[in-house]
């Protein structure tokens, strides 16, 4: 067996290669979720408005928390700091809820030979990036109108945005292949995302974290990403090239790492089904 046929194939050059059957299947998943009601795709950007003005309320004014990273923090500033980190974790959560069951529940699709399987994982995370833009958009636009506004540092945030995206999709290349063989890691991924939210600094700073408890959810990249998006979009801090680098590599080896598994698994996939 040659050296080149242990290593996996890109997955973006896989992905690449299907660009236009994944946006033909990403399309279609978005009109899916809303097909039926009223307002329809309308509800992509409804719903983040209605949470952003709920959590202002909520959270800014009602409880009156505060990060206490800048000195003349408002609620609104608070709610966004929130909102931002919820952001991002929903955008893990959405693909994470669907992901054991993505080849489970597409057992036609699997047993095509001429389809490339990566489209559906790919999908699912091109549908949940499509959902975070919505709520990255509506974040930019009450730091300018009733935050503490932008600086350059927000040039940053597509660098701290791609190795999440990286991450999410080898993640979901692994869950989605272990799904077909163990079916109830559908249900231990609910408790893993509700872990993966009270261990993301997703409504609080991670200075707040006790040193113990940091010890190890410094390893955390979805946390370390919160902190460094909060840093470069709401604090106006330097960006922490030690944490940015660490989360690069995580997501690298989770890419390739759950791509592999992907690969290895496909084979038995239709024999399963």
């Amino acid at each position: 067996m040659s050296s080149s046929s242990l290593v996996p194939a890109s997955p973006l050059k896989r992905i690449w290669q299907s660009r236009d059957l994944l946006w033909q299947f990403t399309q279609r998943t978005i009109e899916l979720r809303h097909r039926g009601s009223h307002l329809g795709l309308a509800w992509s950007f409804i719903q983040p408005m209605l949470m952003l003005g709920l959590y202002v309320t909520v959270f800014g004014f009602i409880f009156g928390g505060s990060f206490n990273v800048l000195p003349d923090e408002t609620p609104v500033d608070y709610a966004l700091g929130i909102f931002l980190g919820l952001a991002l974790f929903q955008f893990v959560a959405e693909a994470f809820a669907i992901a054991p069951n993505l080849i489970v529940g597409s057992p036609n699709l699997v047993k095509k030979v001429v389809f490339p399987l990566e489209i559906l994982p790919s999908s699912a995370v091109a549908t949940a990036t499509f959902h975070l833009f919505i709520s990255l958009a509506l974040i930019l636009i009450g730091i300018v109108f009733f935050g503490q506004g932008l600086t350059s540092n927000a040039l940053w945030l597509p660098v701290i945005l791609a190795p999440l995206v990286m991450m999410l999709l080898g993640l979901t290349f692994a869950i989605c292949a272990l799904g077909v063989f163990w079916r109830d890691l559908a249900q231990l991924a609910q408790f893993i995302t509700l872990t993966l939210m009270y261990s993301s600094a997703v409504f609080f700073p991670a200075s707040q974290v006790p040193p113990a408890i940091w010890f190890f959810l410094r390893f955390n990249p979805l946390l370390l990403s919160v902190e460094l998006a909060r840093d470069a979009l709401l604090w106006h801090r330097a960006i922490n090239f030690t944490h940015l680098s660490y989360v690069w590599g995580v997501s690298i080896i989770l890419l390739v790492f759950g791509y592999w598994v992907f690969k290895r698994l496909r084979p038995a996939f239709a024999d399963v089904l």
